[in-house]
């Protein structure tokens, strides 16, 4: 059997991950690592949390990995300028860099995308729109999406767990767009770059519906001061609601939180990552 070893790039910073864990979510890395090992048991997993300075241990390269995944941040990529640099972000672009040049497979998810395109050439921005929270929504594949391998037994239009307040404003010389809805254009590309392939997606797939309710929780002020609550404990029924819903499959919970099986069945949320890793990574794997 073959067994990848697999690289997951914590995109956030000590303080975020422990404000995360005190709300009771999860952290980004370990949560992105156990659904990896959750598609493909007999992957090896080793986490970097990059927004600290940490480096691979002596020996390693990232052209050891078969696989690369970047998860979210709280961080805002355009924050890192020539004037004002920002260690934790400048980190994770060069090391993008890297990965790609390596040749290694790199999946990532929102922040991931964002990283990958600033690294490649393209810009990121505040959403004049505001923030996407909750459920991302009417995401549709482009023409290149629909035969596109990230997309393989997915539905030309879906529903997704999202939460960002920036977005890719425009891609890199060379890559492909491949899915999009009203909120942002860009939700999902491929971008190609020094002999790697990026594969991303503004949204979260690794998010079922209690993490993101979890989410509500955790950032209930700026959530009901943009609008999407009345009042903060609103935000706590959103998330009681999203907790139940994960523990009992109600059908009521599920017609008032607007979900069905893009968020609720476990393997259609998790197509786009099942799909990098056989398509990308176990290929690579096989291999060596």
């Amino acid at each position: 059997m073959t067994k990848p070893h697999l690289l997951v790039v914590e995109g956030n910073t000590a303080d975020t991950r422990t404000a995360l864990a005190e709300a009771g979510c999860r952290v980004s890395g370990p949560l992105y690592a156990d659904t990896l090992r959750g598609l493909c048991p007999q992957a090896m997993v080793t986490l970097l949390n990059a927004a600290d300075g940490d480096h691979l241990p002596k020996g390693v390269g990232l052209g050891d990995f078969d696989g690369v995944a970047w998860t979210g941040s709280a961080l805002n990529v355009y924050d890192d300028t020539p004037g004002t640099p920002v260690p934790a972000i400048r980190a994770q672009v060069e090391l993008m860099r890297e990965a790609l040049a390596a040749g290694a497979p790199v999946f990532g998810s929102c922040w991931g995308l964002q990283v990958a395109t600033v690294a490649t050439g393209g810009t990121v921005r505040r959403n004049p729109k505001g923030r996407e929270f909750g459920i991302a929504r009417g995401i549709k594949l482009t023409q290149a999406g629909l035969t596109h391998p990230l997309y393989r037994a997915k539905g030309p239009v879906f529903s997704a767990t999202a939460i960002h307040f920036d977005e890719v404003e425009s891609l890199p010389p060379g890559a492909l767009l491949l899915a999009g809805n009203a909120m942002s254009t860009i939700q999902a590309a491929e971008i190609p770059w020094s002999g790697g392939t990026f594969w991303g997606v503004q949204y979260h797939p690794e998010f079922d519906i209690a993490e993101i309710g979890l989410y509500a929780r955790r950032y209930a002020e700026g959530l009901t001061r943009e609008g999407f609550f009345a009042a903060a404990g609103d935000a706590e029924d959103w998330t009681a609601a999203c907790l139940a819903l994960k523990a009992t499959g109600r059908r009521d919970l599920a017609w008032r939180l607007g979900v069905d099986a893009d968020i609720l069945d476990e393997a259609r949320r998790l197509h786009e990552l099942d799909n990098w890793l056989n398509v990308m990574v176990l290929p690579r794997a096989a291999r060596r």
